[in-house]
Order: structure tokens, then C-alpha cells, then sequence
């Protein structure tokens, strides 16, 4: 007689040992994958705000070269001194000069004036360095550079195309007349009309976020409220070397900050020459990386800026700018 034998299959589970090395093994695994998060969103980060100083730099370079490059150009007058009463006529109203830009110097207001001083087409000064200011502007960061160039803007325009907001100049190869948009342009014979510029460069805060500001040149003045213009957000500093040449031969055997330009070189009353302008700018992340420490110092020509310990990153950018227009001796 045979005997039924059932077997019965034991169900068997884990161990607590196998357990808890499962527990730990996923504990390494979470951790790795956590820690690669962690640097993939970190370098993200880091890339980003690096190509935004990148790119906000070439903006603010770019957008100031232009300018400079064509500091002193006065179409068929460039080269030669303005003298009231004599090669220029102002038909424009006087701009009062709560409403003007006037710069150090004698001769040194949107407009030529009659004083004996050659009319500056360029001028400088580091905000709360040597007393000079602009008294048009508030609220320019203290150790920044300002900056303001007068110069004629291409091509040529017609009487019809005038814009009443605007000034400008009407000039032949000996002769030139400033003008409002809204007057009749002059009777000057075989006269050209250009757009005539006045701007000024310099950097505020913006809701803590430092910013490079360019004033323009208004009808009635440049302290309108539309006489502002926000051009790159995050500069933070600003370094203006001027480059003189001093044996003759184009190039600049110097370059030196705005208190080191003495007011015979402004004003071009010694041989010395002014062929070149060396622009830097520290530009700064909008925000802060919290997982970043910034202690670098940032050396903008013959000046250090030492970060601090704060978590924003920076960039230095930098351009030399050759004038190509004829400067007065």
C-alpha cells in the first residue's frame, strides 16, 4: 500500500543582515546619484552665469567702442577748433546749465562757449577721486569711471528728416552752425547737417544691481527724464586709461588713468597726443551662487578690485580703442 507523501514548499524571506546590506547598498546608490544632481545643477549654474558675463561684456565693449572710435569727428570741421564768432555760430537756445552736462575746464559745455580754451570734445574723472564731478549726474558708484565724448553722428542728413528732439550741426570745410531740430536749418552754402552727440558714460545701482548708463543729448538739455538709457545690467566697475602719444609716431607710448591727464593735455595744449582709449569693465552675475565663494582680485588696468567673499562671480573684459580722427594740438 503506498503512502501519499505531499511535499510543501517552504516560503523563505530575507534575512535581517541581507536586508539592512540592500538598505545600505541603496543608500550609496541614492547618494551617488544625488551627488551627480548635485553637480550637473551646479555646473549649469556656473556655465550660465559665465556665458552671461561673457555676453553682457562684448555688449557693453561693443556698445561703447562704437562711440569712441569716433571721438572727435566733426565732419568737414573735424580737426579744427571751434571759436564762436569767428568759424562757429550757436542758433540754438543756451542750455541752462542746470540742464547740461558741464565737465572740468574752461571750455567744457554741450555747446562751444567764447572762452580761450579749446572746446572739449573728450573728458574723464573717477567718481569721488580729485574733486571732479558732473553735476548733471546722481547716484554714480563711488572709484568708477565716467566717461562723456561730443562728436558729430553719419551719415548726413536732410532738412526734411530733422528731429525736433535732437541737435545739430551744420558745417562746410570753414564754417559750422549748431541747431535745434525744430529751427529752420541755415542758410550755409554747400553746408552738410549731421546729428549732433553728446553722451556721457558712467555706472549706478539699480535695485542693487549695478548697471551701465549712457546720457544722451536732448532737446533742452540732458537731465530729462528720457535722457537716460540702461544699456548692460551687472558692470559693476568701469576703468577709462588714456593712451597719448608723445614722440610723434601714432602710437600710444602711455596709458593713464583721468587724475593723471593734466588740463593742458585735455585741452591738447602740449605735444602730447591722444590716440587711444583702453576701456575695462568688471562685470558681475545678477544673483548670487550660494555655493560660491568669490576672494579673486580683478585687476582693471592700474587698478585692483578685491571681490570680498561674496558669491557672485565676475569677469574682466577689455578692448583698446584706436581714434581715427585727428586730435587738435
Amino acid at each position: 500500500m503506498k503512502k501519499n507523501i505531499v511535499l510543501t514548499k517552504l516560503q523563505s524571506g530575507f534575512s535581517l543582515v541581507e536586508l539592512m546590506v540592500a538598505m545600505l547598498v541603496s543608500l550609496f546608490l541614492t547618494a551617488g546619484i544625488f551627488s551627480m544632481f548635485t553637480m550637473s545643477s551646479t555646473n549649469v549654474t556656473t556655465t550660465s552665469q559665465f556665458n552671461q558675463l561673457q555676453e553682457s561684456g562684448r555688449i557693453g565693449l561693443a556698445l561703447m567702442q562704437r562711440d569712441v572710435s569716433q571721438l572727435g569727428f566733426m565732419a568737414d570741421m573735424t580737426g579744427t577748433d571751434f571759436v564762436l564768432g569767428v568759424n562757429t555760430q550757436v542758433n540754438a537756445l543756451a542750455i541752462a546749465a542746470g540742464n547740461d552736462c558741464i565737465g572740468g575746464g574752461a571750455n567744457n559745455a554741450t555747446f562751444p562757449n567764447n572762452q580761450a580754451a579749446h572746446f572739449r570734445r573728450l573728458w574723464g574723472y573717477e567718481s569721488g577721486v580729485g574733486g571732479q564731478s558732473l553735476a548733471c549726474l546722481s547716484g554714480v558708484l563711488p572709484n568708477t569711471d565716467v566717461l562723456q565724448i561730443k562728436r558729430l553722428i553719419g551719415p548726413s542728413v536732410v532738412a526734411a528728416a530733422l528731429n525736433s528732439s535732437r541737435y545739430y550741426m551744420a558745417t562746410t570745410a570753414n564754417q559750422a552752425v549748431i541747431f535745434a531740430g525744430d529751427q529752420p536749418a541755415p542758410a550755409l552754402p554747400n553746408a552738410r547737417i549731421w546729428e549732433y552727440q553728446h553722451h556721457v558714460y558712467f555706472i549706478e545701482n539699480d535695485n542693487g544691481v549695478p548697471v551701465l548708463m549712457r546720457r544722451t543729448l536732448g532737446r533742452g538739455g540732458m537731465k530729462s527724464s528720457t535722457s537716460y538709457e540702461q544699456l548692460v545690467e551687472g558692470v559693476e566697475n568701469m576703468r577709462i586709461m588714456y593712451g597719448f602719444d608723445s614722440d610723434g609716431n601714432n602710437t600710444a607710448d602711455s596709458f593713464m588713468p583721468a587724475q593723471n591727464v593734466t588740463s593742458l593735455m585735455w585741452d591738447n595744449e602740449v605735444f602730447q597726443r591722444l590716440v587711444a582709449i583702453r576701456i575695462y569693465l568688471l562685470v558681475r552675475s545678477i544673483e548670487e551662487d550660494p555655493s560660491y565663494t568669490n576672494n579673486v582680485t580683478y585687476t582693471l588696468g592700474d587698478k585692483q578690485i578685491v571681490a570680498g567673499g561674496d558669491g557672485f562671480r565676475r569677469k574682466v573684459v577689455m578692448t583698446t580703442v584706436v581714434l581715427e580722427n585727428p586730435v587738435l594740438i
